[in-house]
């Protein structure tokens, strides 16, 4: 049986690494053993951080529903409160959206929200 060399497969590991570790500084872009380290590491916090990003946006979704219903009286929880008694199902995404680039649209909106609000009381 033929001796197994094993050159090709680590030389292929090592080269899928270090193209995965360009762009650091230092050894981390150059040396193996610390660009392992490194990208297992961008992998773990693009991992994580893929799931922070959905977070972080819903979150500026509702500071910008909140700060555009504020200007027509209402509060973020009571404007939300409003579409839910209104049966208007429309996301935080695209309430945002409205919000800053058609203002009236989200206006008629709120006031569609108010209404229902009024009729509950």
């Amino acid at each position: 049986m033929a001796r197994v060399k094993r050159g090709v497969t680590s030389h292929a590991r090592h080269k899928k690494v270090l193209r995965l570790a360009r762009g650091y500084r230092g050894r981390s872009k150059s040396n193996f053993r610390v660009a392992i380290e490194r990208v297992e590491k961008a992998l773990q916090y693009a991992y994580r951080d893929r799931r922070v990003r959905k977070r972080s946006f819903r979150a500026l979704w509702i500071q910008r529903i909140n700060a555009a219903a504020r200007e027509h009286g209402l509060t973020y929880s009571q404007l939300m409160h409003g579409l839910a008694l209104a049966e208007i199902a429309i996301d935080r995404k695209m309430l945002a959206d409205l919000a800053a680039r058609e203002p009236a649209a989200f206006k008629a909106v709120v006031e569609r929200a108010q209404a229902a609000r009024g009729e509950a009381r």
